[in-house]
């Protein structure tokens, strides 16, 4: 199967072409802008893989937590992609791909991947060293997320580890303190999902920030 990955979660646009190994990867750290240059990037790694759009068979797309527009973003590229190519779109999260790519490196741990979700939250989610699901990505602060990693004496990855680190004064092993992970690790986790599972869909952990503002109205012209 060749499966285009794509990752517009955090500071990354990054895409990559999967086969049985990856063919081809683009990865730029732009920060802002992913909407103007996301196809770029794509074009980029199928022209490095040597492959058309046509010859893809399904897209896989990091579905958050992470930037709001960023997420809209790859999931709104990967589901038009998907429709016009007629192939499947797999939607993978940033927090088990953050625990994928620990495990990697900390195999027979637990791992905790928390990420900063603003406000004082932390957005986070438990794995076990099998990769199984032991706490579902949810909001913590930071005291309950440190209480989850210590229970299961897991390693922390992710943007939030070193606020959890200093909360336990240096006891924490920490596997790394990035927002996203490589985007091949998005590909291995979306190689293993069902193709025919439901369409990738934000994962949003909490309320956006810009809010419909109540209680105020502007008049329109003419009384209407």
């Amino acid at each position: 199967m060749i499966l285009l990955a794509i990752d517009t979660s955090a500071n990354l646009c990054a895409a990559s072409i999967q086969d049985t190994t990856e063919r081809g990867r683009a990865v730029h750290d732009l920060g802002k802008g992913h909407a103007e240059h996301l196809m770029a990037v794509i074009d980029e790694a199928l022209a490095q893989a040597g492959v058309a759009f046509a010859d893809l068979d399904a897209v896989a797309v990091s579905v958050g937590p992470g930037s709001f527009t960023g997420i809209r973003v790859g999931v709104s590229a990967a589901r038009g992609l998907a429709l016009a190519l007629g192939i499947p779109a797999i939607g993978v999260t940033t927090l088990e791909a953050l625990g994928f790519e620990a495990r990697q490196a900390n195999p027979g741990r637990a791992i905790l991947a928390a990420l900063d979700g603003g406000r004082g939250e932390i957005h986070a989610a438990l794995y076990s060293a099998a990769g199984d699901e032991l706490a579902a990505p949810a909001a913590f602060d930071a005291k309950a997320a440190l209480a989850l990693a210590s229970e299961h004496d897991a390693v922390v990855t992710g943007s939030s580890a070193d606020i959890l680190q200093a909360l336990a004064d240096g006891t924490l092993d920490v596997a790394g303190r990035a927002a996203t992970a490589d985007i091949a690790a998005y590909a291995a986790l979306a190689a293993t999902k069902p193709v025919n599972g439901p369409r990738p869909s934000p994962l949003y952990l909490r309320s956006a920030d810009a809010k419909v503002q109540e209680g105020f109205a502007v008049s329109r012209k003419g009384g209407s």
